[in-house]
């Protein structure tokens, strides 16, 4: 069954105890009557909202008892064009005295 679609902005509004809703694999999920049952605590619920939680799902192993139990809190999907774009990290650049004293100390070894 095809639900709602949701903007990220509105799912990222629903964000406490008394209003939880997560993202998961593109599926939105009104959790807030999980709270209380969720083995890993409410906190954790709490802190993957506002933000795609796949990877902290899938991470964590759940049992097909447990997917199954997501569908009784499915309320739609998340409108992808409306996801925020995924930060790269970027490593700093060496500075130039970061070389100058790797280059001496390599010298000094030899």
């Amino acid at each position: 069954m095809a639900g709602k679609v949701h903007t990220f902005e509105e799912v990222a509004n629903h964000n406490s105890k008394e209003d939880c809703w997560v993202t998961i694999s593109g599926k939105v999920y009104n959790v807030t009557p999980f709270l209380e049952e969720h083995p890993g605590g409410d906190e954790i619920l709490l802190m993957n909202t506002g933000k795609d939680a796949t990877t902290e799902f899938e991470d964590v192993g759940h049992s097909s008892d447990a997917q199954e139990k997501m569908k009784e809190f499915y309320i739609g999907d998340i409108d992808t064009s409306t996801l925020p774009a995924k930060q790269q990290y970027t490593p700093p650049a060496p500075s130039s005295t970061a070389n100058r004293d790797s280059g001496d100390s390599f010298n000094i070894l030899l």
